[in-house]
């Protein structure tokens, strides 16, 4: 897939946000007042920004709203079902908080499990493609999952819970990539299955389909090198994992503890960039791309 500035943006900060939010939810930290306006709004504006990014990317940006129709078949409008639900829902919570120093725990329970089952839904939009085959494993939302609820637990200043938690979302993005890799080949498909000619013979692409770029290749074709891609994944693990980790092991200092945020939300842009950009669209078989 070709990495859209605006859907990297969106899968990052959505996922930062809504992280957050859950721990918020959640009663950590256990804040009230200005503090706890301090943490939703840098919550609210993460998530919310990350949604609004989302939707730049649509052909039709007017039309946004209509994605919230289709809820019964479509990740994508569940989605949209979901993260207004986990922002209505934690807007209630957070006024009590803010407002009058009333933490609501039910509430808060409430919208916590609605903004994980928003980044959930976020993640099945690429799982269920059985056309990106290294996007098409369970694999996909539990990394989804596990940098939101690593990123949130990071933001929410949870120092214990985010260094162990950045480990684990560690393992998951490793396993990701490494079961990733293979994929394409482990599904079998070809030119051949892709034409279904394969009873007849071996087929191949005797002149690539356009001279020039279309849209397929625009938006469904992006070749990165191995190389590049492998020096990428380590810039991208050591800004998002093991530098956070580092700094979450020295002695507290909120100018460390926003280092080791800005390095873990860089290292998840450059992992959010390498999930489209590696995506392999099996569509890329008719461009010789695969």
């Amino acid at each position: 897939m070709h990495p859209a500035p605006s859907v990297i943006l969106f899968t990052t900060f959505s996922g930062l946000g809504f992280g957050l939010l859950a721990w918020l939810g959640l009663g950590f930290p256990a804040v009230t007042g200005l503090t706890a306006f301090v943490f939703f709004t840098i919550a609210y504006v993460c998530a919310v920004g990350g949604l609004m990014a989302s939707a730049f990317h649509l052909g039709r940006p007017e039309r946004a709203l209509k994605a919230f129709t289709q809820w019964r078949k479509s990740w994508l409008s569940r989605e949209a079902v979901m993260s207004v639900a986990a922002l209505l829902v934690m807007g209630v919570y957070a006024i009590g908080t803010i407002f009058f120093a009333t933490a609501l725990p039910l509430v808060g329970i409430l919208g916590a499990v609605l903004c994980l089952l928003t980044v959930f839904t976020t993640s099945m939009i690429y799982t269920q493609l059985r056309t990106v085959p290294r996007w098409h494993t369970p694999l996909t939302p539990v990394m989804f999952l596990a940098l939101a609820v690593a990123g949130g637990a990071l933001l929410a200043g949870q120092t214990t819970a985010a260094a162990v938690l950045l480990v684990l979302a560690g393992a998951a993005l490793v396993a990701t990539w490494v079961h990733g890799d293979g994929a394409f080949t482990r599904s079998g498909t070809t030119l051949a299955t892709a034409t279904g000619l394969g009873a007849i013979g071996t087929p191949r692409a005797f002149e690539p389909p356009h001279t020039g770029t279309n849209y397929l290749l625009r938006e469904f074709v992006f070749v990165v090198g191995r190389k590049h891609g492998m020096k990428l994944r380590i810039i991208a693990f050591v800004l998002a994992i093991v530098l956070p980790v580092i700094l979450l092991l020295v002695p507290f200092s909120h100018w460390l503890a926003l280092v080791a945020v800005l390095s873990h939300v860089a290292g998840v842009l450059v992992a959010r960039w390498l999930f489209f950009a590696q995506a392999e669209h099996v569509v890329g078989l008719y461009y010789g791309k695969r």
